[in-house]
C-alpha cells in the first residue's frame, strides 16, 4: 500500500529523526517535509541520532516548499488533529477509520497520506479542511498532548495493523528446558546441601523436597539454570564446611 507521511513546518530536528525511526519500524519509508525550520534538517546531527538506524528513510526523504507539492499523487488524505473543527472532515480514531480504509484501498489502489502539523501550532484549519478525515488519538482528556514522534508511531502502528501487521517473531534460539534427569540430579544436590547447612533435617524432611520438585517442574529451568543452581548448592555446602570465623 502506497503510504506517505507528511510533516508540515517541523521546528525540531530531533522529531524528524524520530519520525523516520517510527516509520521504519512499521515498514514505511515515504517521508516528505513541508517548509521545515532547518533547510539542512535531514543532515543535522540531532536528526541522525534520533533516527537510530533509519538513515535510509532520511536519505530518501524530500523537502518541499508547499503542501500542494507534498500531496502529489495522494488520493486519500488523513489529518492528525486533537481538536475537532466546526467545519471540515469528520473526526475519527485511527482504528475506527483505518481498518475500513485498508480494505477499501485494496480494491481502489489508494495512495494514502498522513499529515502532521508543527509542534508549536498543530495543523492549520485550511490544511485540515483539505483532508478526508481528521484522526484523533484517544488520550486522557486531562493530558492529551503527544510528542510528534510518539503520534507518528501510534498512527504508523495503527495503519500497519489495519494492513495486516507483522508476525511476532520467535526467539532466535528457542529456550530448551532441562530434562527430568538433570532436574532430579540438581534436586539431589540441593537436598545434600540443605542438610549440610542445617536447613533440612533428614530425620524429619516433611514435604520440603517434593515441594521443591513441584516448584522446579513449574519453572522448567534450562540446562544453564540447572548449572547455576548446582553452583549455589555447592557454595552453600562449602560455606557450611568452612571453619567458623574464616
Amino acid at each position: 500500500m502506497r503510504t506517505r507521511f507528511i510533516l508540515i513546518q517541523t521546528s525540531h530536528a530531533g522529531n524528524v529523526g524520530a519520525a523516520a525511526r517510527a516509520m521504519k519500524t512499521m515498514g514505511f519509508s515515504d517521508l516528505v517535509l513541508v517548509a521545515p525550520r532547518w533547510a539542512n534538517v535531514l543532515r543535522r546531527e540531532e536528526t541522525i541520532q534520533r533516527a537510530s538506524g533509519a538513515l535510509d528513510v532520511l536519505t530518501n526523504a524530500r523537502i518541499v516548499e508547499t503542501l500542494d507539492e507534498a500531496l502529489d499523487g495522494v488520493t486519500h488524505l488523513c489529518a492528525t488533529a486533537m481538536i475537532p473543527r466546526d467545519f471540515g472532515p469528520p473526526t475519527r480514531t485511527p482504528r475506527e477509520h483505518l481498518e475500513p480504509l485498508a480494505k477499501q484501498s485494496e480494491k481502489d489502489d489508494q495512495h494514502v497520506a498522513f499529515l502532521f502539523g508543527s509542534e508549536r501550532f498543530g495543523m492549520r484549519n485550511e490544511d485540515v479542511y483539505r483532508c478526508n478525515v481528521a484522526l484523533s488519538i484517544p488520550t486522557d482528556p486531562k493530558f492529551g498532548s503527544l510528542n510528534l514522534g510518539a503520534a507518528i508511531q501510534v498512527v504508523a502502528y495503527e495503519w500497519r495493523l489495519a494492513l495486516g501487521g507483522y508476525e511476532v517473531r520467535e526467539a532466535i534460539n528457542p529456550v530448551q528446558a532441562a530434562d527430568a534427569q538433570a532436574v532430579a540430579g540438581m534436586l539431589d544436590h540441593w537436598e545434600r546441601s540443605l542438610v549440610e547447612i542445617g536447613f533440612l533435617d533428614p530425620e524429619a524432611p516433611k514435604k520440603l523436597m517434593p515441594r521443591l520438585q513441584q516448584l522446579f517442574n513449574r519453572a522448567q529451568p534450562t540446562p544453564e539454570e540447572i548449572h547455576i543452581l548446582r553452583g549455589i548448592a555447592k557454595a552453600m555446602a562449602d560455606a557450611a564446611k568452612a571453619p567458623k570465623g574464616s
